[in-house]
């Protein structure tokens, strides 16, 4: 039988968009039909091995020089979206790297990233679909790097991955994406607000997974969860968080009355 880090490996490898998609589709079905077993305490060994497979575009390029996305012209709105694929096609790739590098964890907290990057595979699929109806596809825009480079400096430590890539680059995201739903809204593209309902909605529960296991690992290691964030931030280089902040989505996705305060302090 297949093994659920092992496989979760080779489809972070895989350089197909489409491919990787339908193979983490069919890995989720799978381990829930009980078809692939579960082995937290094996060293998985990925040398040789590029990862993320990624398609030779998009272009990556420095954040600065991805091109403004005006919503007045039809290429502005797909480069817009197109950014949104992007990140989705990113968040995919992390859940997957979650799964597979860190051993000893919970049995849960694989089954938590397997269903994010089972949530975040539609979620490509559906912007990507989108895409297509108007003329474009994943690829076709340059676009940065910066998730997933956070994701390459935190490789060596799951309290550090849990703590600066769901808590924060994608948390990001619950302030972010209701301002690019109200731009659609503007001009009527029912479709791209429905797409971004649905992203919000999901990655409030993402975002929540990852606040999850932070509190969890603090609580193992008994530290408070705002000195480890405060340390981990330091020491990794996370971004400096800047208002506007979506207060209710990060209640929801359980960041705690104190955190929220510091945040608008």
């Amino acid at each position: 039988m297949l093994e659920l880090r092992e496989a979760s490996l080779a489809i972070l490898a895989s350089t197909d968009a489409q491919n990787k998609v339908s193979q983490l589709l069919g890995l989720f079905d799978s381990y829930h039909k009980q078809q692939i077993t579960l082995d937290i305490a094996h060293k998985i060994d990925a040398q040789g091995l590029s990862l993320p497979g990624r398609p030779l575009k998009p272009e990556l390029v420095l954040p600065k020089l991805v091109p403004k996305r005006r919503m007045d012209t039809p290429e502005g709105r797909a480069g817009l979206l197109h950014s949104l694929a992007h990140i989705e096609f990113n968040a995919m790739n992390l859940a997957l790297d979650a799964i597979w590098r860190f051993p000893d964890m919970p049995k849960e907290y694989y089954e938590d990233w397997l269903k994010v990057a089972k949530e975040e595979a539609y979620h490509f699929s559906l912007v990507n679909e989108h895409l297509h109806v108007l003329g474009f596809a994943y690829g076709d825009f340059p676009a940065h790097n910066s998730l997933w480079e956070m994701v390459e400096r935190t490789t060596d430590s799951v309290i550090a991955r849990m703590a600066l890539v769901p808590r924060t680059m994608e948390a990001r995201g619950l302030d972010a994406v209701p301002a690019i739903r109200d731009r659609f809204k503007q001009i009527k593209e029912v479709r791209a607000v429905e797409i971004l309902e649905i992203i919000l909605n999901d990655e409030i529960g993402h975002v929540l997974i990852g606040n999850r296991w932070f509190n969890f690992l603090c609580a193992q290691d008994n530290i408070s969860p705002i000195t480890a964030y405060r340390e981990l931030a330091a020491k990794y280089r996370a971004p400096v968080l800047k208002p506007p902040f979506n207060m209710e989505a990060r209640k929801q996705a359980g960041f705690t009355t104190e955190e929220l305060a510091l945040l608008g302090a």
